[in-house]
Protein backbone atom coordinates (compact mmCIF):
# COMPACT_ATOMS: atom_id res chain seq x y z
CA UNK A 1 0.00 0.00 0.00
CA UNK A 2 1.93 2.97 -1.28
CA UNK A 3 -0.57 5.62 -0.29
CA UNK A 4 -3.25 5.61 2.39
CA UNK A 5 -6.43 7.65 2.31
CA UNK A 6 -9.12 8.27 4.85
CA UNK A 7 -11.54 6.29 2.68
CA UNK A 8 -9.32 3.20 3.08
CA UNK A 9 -9.51 3.52 6.84
CA UNK A 10 -13.21 4.43 7.04
CA UNK A 11 -13.99 1.03 5.58
CA UNK A 12 -12.45 -0.48 8.74
CA UNK A 13 -13.66 2.13 11.28
CA UNK A 14 -16.90 3.77 10.15
CA UNK A 15 -16.87 6.78 12.46
CA UNK A 16 -14.30 9.35 11.30
CA UNK A 17 -13.95 10.85 14.76
CA UNK A 18 -13.21 7.45 16.26
CA UNK A 19 -10.74 6.84 13.43
CA UNK A 20 -8.86 10.02 14.32
CA UNK A 21 -8.76 9.12 18.02
CA UNK A 22 -7.53 5.58 17.39
CA UNK A 23 -4.96 6.67 14.79
CA UNK A 24 -3.61 9.37 17.10
CA UNK A 25 -3.37 6.91 19.99
CA UNK A 26 -1.48 4.46 17.78
CA UNK A 27 0.79 7.27 16.52
CA UNK A 28 1.62 8.17 20.13
CA UNK A 29 2.47 4.55 20.86
CA UNK A 30 4.72 4.41 17.78
CA UNK A 31 6.41 7.60 18.95
CA UNK A 32 7.05 6.06 22.35
CA UNK A 33 8.78 3.05 20.81
CA UNK A 34 6.07 0.51 19.93
CA UNK A 35 6.93 -1.91 17.15
CA UNK A 36 5.67 -1.28 13.61
CA UNK A 37 3.59 -3.81 11.71
CA UNK A 38 4.16 -2.19 8.29
CA UNK A 39 7.23 -0.71 6.60
CA UNK A 40 7.83 2.91 7.54
CA UNK A 41 8.77 4.03 3.98
CA UNK A 42 9.96 7.38 5.40
CA UNK A 43 6.42 8.18 6.61
CA UNK A 44 5.59 10.00 9.81
CA UNK A 45 3.91 8.27 12.74
CA UNK A 46 0.29 9.31 11.96
CA UNK A 47 0.61 8.04 8.38
CA UNK A 48 2.11 4.76 9.59
CA UNK A 49 -0.78 4.42 12.07
CA UNK A 50 -3.33 4.97 9.30
CA UNK A 51 -1.55 2.44 7.08
CA UNK A 52 -1.68 -0.09 9.90
CA UNK A 53 -5.40 0.51 10.39
CA UNK A 54 -6.15 0.27 6.66
CA UNK A 55 -4.08 -2.90 6.35
CA UNK A 56 -5.69 -4.40 9.48
CA UNK A 57 -2.27 -5.31 10.85
CA UNK A 58 -3.06 -4.06 14.37
CA UNK A 59 -5.88 -5.02 16.76
CA UNK A 60 -8.10 -1.91 16.73
CA UNK A 61 -10.13 -3.15 19.71
CA UNK A 62 -6.99 -3.20 21.87
CA UNK A 63 -6.12 0.38 20.88
CA UNK A 64 -9.70 1.47 21.54
CA UNK A 65 -9.57 -0.10 25.01
CA UNK A 66 -6.19 1.52 25.72
CA UNK A 67 -7.59 4.89 24.63
CA UNK A 68 -10.57 4.58 26.96
CA UNK A 69 -8.38 3.56 29.88
CA UNK A 70 -6.04 6.50 29.30
CA UNK A 71 -8.96 8.91 29.84
CA UNK A 72 -10.48 7.21 32.90
CA UNK A 73 -10.19 8.70 36.37
CA UNK A 74 -11.33 5.53 38.13
CA UNK A 75 -9.32 2.40 37.48
CA UNK A 76 -11.25 -0.87 37.60
CA UNK A 77 -8.98 -3.80 38.33
CA UNK A 78 -9.60 -7.46 37.60
CA UNK A 79 -10.86 -7.92 41.17
CA UNK A 80 -13.78 -5.56 40.42
CA UNK A 81 -12.52 -3.14 43.07
CA UNK A 82 -12.51 0.53 42.23
CA UNK A 83 -9.39 2.50 42.99
CA UNK A 84 -9.49 6.27 42.75
CA UNK A 85 -6.40 7.88 41.30
CA UNK A 86 -4.59 10.07 43.82
CA UNK A 87 -5.63 13.70 43.76
CA UNK A 88 -3.14 16.38 42.85
CA UNK A 89 -1.63 18.46 45.62
CA UNK A 90 -4.22 20.95 46.85
CA UNK A 91 -7.06 19.44 44.80
CA UNK A 92 -8.75 17.95 47.86
CA UNK A 93 -8.63 21.32 49.65
CA UNK A 94 -10.23 23.05 46.67
CA UNK A 95 -13.04 20.51 46.49
CA UNK A 96 -13.66 20.90 50.23
CA UNK A 97 -13.79 24.69 49.91
CA UNK A 98 -16.08 24.46 46.90
CA UNK A 99 -18.54 22.25 48.77
CA UNK A 100 -18.47 24.62 51.78
CA UNK A 101 -19.13 27.61 49.52
CA UNK A 102 -22.03 25.80 47.86
CA UNK A 103 -23.52 24.99 51.27
CA UNK A 104 -23.12 28.56 52.50
CA UNK A 105 -24.74 29.93 49.35
CA UNK A 106 -27.70 27.63 49.86
CA UNK A 107 -28.12 28.71 53.49
CA UNK A 108 -27.74 32.39 52.54
CA UNK A 109 -30.56 32.04 50.03
CA UNK A 110 -32.83 30.68 52.74
CA UNK A 111 -32.13 33.61 55.09
CA UNK A 112 -33.61 37.04 54.60
CA UNK A 113 -31.74 39.50 52.46
CA UNK A 114 -29.07 41.59 54.09
CA UNK A 115 -29.48 45.29 54.69
CA UNK A 116 -29.09 47.25 51.49
CA UNK A 117 -29.34 44.20 49.24
CA UNK A 118 -32.02 43.41 46.72
CA UNK A 119 -33.50 39.97 46.07
CA UNK A 120 -30.80 39.09 43.55
CA UNK A 121 -28.02 39.89 46.04
CA UNK A 122 -27.01 43.11 44.30
CA UNK A 123 -26.29 46.23 46.41
CA UNK A 124 -29.01 48.85 46.51
CA UNK A 125 -28.69 52.24 44.83
CA UNK A 126 -28.19 53.78 48.25
CA UNK A 127 -25.13 51.58 48.85
CA UNK A 128 -23.73 52.40 45.44
CA UNK A 129 -24.16 56.13 46.07
CA UNK A 130 -22.18 55.79 49.26
CA UNK A 131 -25.11 55.77 51.64
CA UNK A 132 -26.18 59.34 50.93
CA UNK A 133 -29.81 60.23 50.49
CA UNK A 134 -31.29 63.28 48.79
CA UNK A 135 -31.76 65.04 52.16
CA UNK A 136 -28.11 64.76 53.22
CA UNK A 137 -25.79 67.65 52.53
CA UNK A 138 -22.52 66.94 50.84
Amino acid sequence: MARVTVEDCVEKIQNRFELVMIASQRARRIGSGAGLTVDRDNDKNPVVALREIAGETIPVDDIREELVRSHQRIIVSDDEEEQVIDLMEGEEEWSTLASRNAESELSADEESFGEGESEDGEPSLEDIAGGYSEDDEI
